[in-house]
């Protein structure tokens, strides 16, 4: 008997890279496990989704962890996210957990847990009757190890088990499966002062390569397998007005994911598409040669390149230190995805514990519309 399955809404790429519903050749960058890509951090979803400008903590295994090394002694950090729950039925639910600990003025390591439950996936046979209900959930555990080269910069390496399970059963014929991947991560961070107000104004830039690793099979088909979310993210931030009693915080990221672009295929003459490709590059290709690739693989040249890069960019105000005020924009070209939206949140730092909150609000759509993200975070200074 052959059965069918249906999904919830925000379950597969809806999580974190939806469909562009424009009348356009213009495909978003499709990726498995787009879990991965969700920013689990209250005090920077606040901001827009911008990671790397931020002053270090242990939420920095997520965006750029060569960022440990400068975070203190050791730090621990909870977050929780009823993701998407307007849309889901309140069944979606995101959590993340992380640590890290630094051994001496030089290195650290850090490990981290994310857990992503997608509710339930209904199988029911041809004549609609249900036969069961599968949970759908996928999570990552990391393990990072970073290291100052000098006083101002860092390198950290990551590596990363991904686990996807987001249906089993047949359907169309093919056999659905649950898929697991390795990945690893590379970041660099520079941080610095400039001694122009009383505590010196901060400024640091930083770059990570993210999600790279090999690919997701979920069915038995082993000419259909799925790139990871593999990214690339240059974000920076700037400290002023640093001083005792106020502090303002201005920070940007630009993300480009490194999977293949869909290429535009011919048609035949009822119209229907063919396996000729007309623009572009076949996407069926290596992981290594996708990443160098991406750059120069949309049908639409340099333009649709552009069109793929998301922008985070956020404001952070912070008064004697303990309390934090947030606001930020996300950005991405409606033809890759449409995910834009503003945000905002707070956030109260007592002795070295600090609890953050953040709320989303979109400009297009109803995907994440009435998102909460909540952080504690610990950090114990050296």
């Amino acid at each position: 008997m052959q059965y069918r399955f249906t999904l919830l809404p925000a379950c597969l790429l809806l999580a974190a890279l939806p469909l562009a519903a424009q009348k356009t050749q213009e495909k978003p960058v499709n990726a498995g496990a787009s879990f991965l890509l969700i920013n689990p951090d209250a005090r920077s979803g606040a901001l827009g989704d911008a990671v790397t400008g931020l002053e270090p903590d242990a939420n920095d295994l997520f965006g750029n962890a060569a960022k440990i090394v400068f975070a203190g002694d050791w730090g621990l950090s909870a977050s929780y996210s009823p993701w998407m729950w307007e849309v889901n039925n309140h069944k979606t639910h995101m959590g993340h957990m992380a640590a890290f600990k630094n051994f001496n003025e030089n290195e650290g390591v850090g490990a981290s847990l994310k857990y992503f439950n997608h509710g339930n996936v209904t199988f029911r046979d041809e004549n609609g009757i249900m036969l069961q209900q599968y949970r759908a959930i996928e999570y990552a555990i990391d393990a990072a190890y970073a290291r100052k080269l000098g006083q101002h910069f860092s390198l950290a390496v990551a590596a990363r088990y991904i686990r996807s399970q987001l249906g089993q059963g047949t359907y169309n014929g093919l056999q659905q499966q649950p898929a697991s991947a390795i990945a690893g991560d590379v970041s660099l961070y520079y941080q610095n002062k400039a001694d122009n107000l009383d505590f010196g104004n901060r400024y640091c830039w930083g770059i990570s390569f993210t999600n790279i690793g090999s690919k997701l099979q979920y069915t038995d088909d082993n000419n259909r397998k799925t790139f990871l979310p593999m990214n690339l993210r240059i974000g920076g931030g700037y400290s002023f007005v640093n001083t005792s009693e106020h502090q303002f915080t201005v920070l940007a990221d630009i993300n480009k994911l490194l999977a293949p672009t869909p290429p535009i295929y011919q048609v035949d003459q009822n119209g229907q598409p063919t396996d000729v490709i007309e623009k572009g590059k076949d996407p069926n290709r290596g992981v290594a040669s996708a990443l160098f690739s991406s750059f120069t693989d949309a049908p639409g040249g340099f333009g649709e390149e552009l069109r793929e890069l998301t922008i985070a960019a956020g404001l952070e105000y912070t008064y004697q230190h303990q309390f934090f005020v947030r606001a930020g924009y996300f950005h991405e070209n409606p033809n890759k995805g449409y995910r834009q939206h503003f945000s905002t949140g707070l956030g109260v730092r007592i002795n070295f514990l600090e609890l953050d909150v953040a709320y989303l609000m979109p400009t297009s759509g109803i995907w994440q519309r009435n998102t909460f993200k909540f952080s504690l975070v610990y950090t114990r200074p050296k």
